[in-house]
């Protein structure tokens, strides 16, 4: 697997022939999936490798000069997700000022033309070019590669989106988003120390450190799967603010891992968040808060069991 730049002054060498999808794939939901199975049957098709085409940063970063912009996925997890699917070449727009106000056509000839793309997917809703002037249509109309225009993915009579999932994440209804999507929303960070309350109350907790990048899920405790070096556990896992005993005005994620013993500071640790389990509370007491955090873990256990 290849990971290309793409700058719109510095010239491309070595790139071979593709058949490639072209988009943002925040969340890599199953809409974006159908875009990347059709990408991966057209390069066996036309005998090429297949590539997905992205754009860092965010285009509203770039369009709209909005800098606190959230994502359900991070570049790296785009990029895990897509080769999990079968794509073998990510080409990263460096999508600047100058690349944003293209025109339709220059940014075909200019950005397109030089990846040396066979087939181009996208979808129905994809634009391109200044104030996005540029549709599939168009990508037609200049005729300098075959282009297919994936329709939309529904469920529930609703199109699949990032919006509509970053939207699930935010009201907790995490389970309904994994469904969606196809996959787990997760947080990738690294644990740090932290004060040790949840040790002193008998719940040892990894405190990870969350990219800012990440969307926000609804605070409160979550039943979800940490994995360590690959390897999967049962998790009760807290999102807030810790108002009991440790508030924190910043956004906390700790996770008492269950059946694991062992030091984890400085690892970089996977939380999937499977289900919503109870909003965060401020206890009377260090007592009433112990009593409600074995209760939960039994919850989370009863999840893990319903699953299987």
């Amino acid at each position: 697997m290849r990971i290309q730049h793409i700058d719109l002054n510095k010239e491309l060498k070595n790139l071979r022939p593709v058949a490639a999808c072209i988009g943002y794939f925040d969340g890599m939901h199953i809409g974006h999936q159908a875009l990347v199975k059709k990408t991966v049957e057209l390069a066996e098709q036309y005998g090429c490798e297949s590539a997905l085409i992205t754009f860092d940063p965010d285009p509203w970063v770039t369009i709209k000069g909005e800098q606190d912009v959230h994502h359900i996925t991070t570049m790296p997890q785009r990029i895990n997700l897509a080769m999990q699917s079968g794509i073998r070449n990510i080409y990263i727009l460096n999508f600047t000022k100058e690349m944003s106000r293209l025109s339709p056509h220059e940014f075909v000839e200019r950005v397109l033309v030089p990846c040396r793309i066979q087939a181009l997917v996208c979808g129905f809703d994809f634009h391109y070019g200044f104030k996005g002037q540029g549709s599939g249509e168009t990508l037609k109309e200049e005729g300098l590669f075959d282009v297919f225009i994936v329709d939309a993915v529904s469920d529930s009579g609703e199109k699949i989106s990032s919006t509509r999932i970053s939207a699930l994440i935010e009201a907790g209804e995490v389970d309904e988003a994994q469904r969606l999507m196809g996959h787990p929303f997760e947080i990738e960070g690294k644990v740090i120390h932290g004060r040790h309350i949840g040790e002193s109350l008998g719940f040892p907790t990894a405190n990870i450190e969350v990219d800012p990048e990440y969307i926000h899920p609804k605070t409160g405790v979550y039943a979800c799967r940490a994995l360590i070096r690959g390897k999967p556990y049962m998790a009760m896992v807290n999102l807030g603010h810790n108002p009991t005993l440790n508030y924190t005005p910043l956004l906390s994620l700790e996770a008492h891992i269950l059946d694991y013993e062992g030091d984890l500071y400085g690892q970089r640790l996977i939380i999937q968040f499977v289900k919503y389990i109870r909003p965060e509370t401020n206890f009377k007491n260090k007592n009433n808060l112990i009593m409600q955090l074995e209760l939960d873990r039994q919850n989370v256990r009863k999840v893990f069991n319903a699953l299987g």
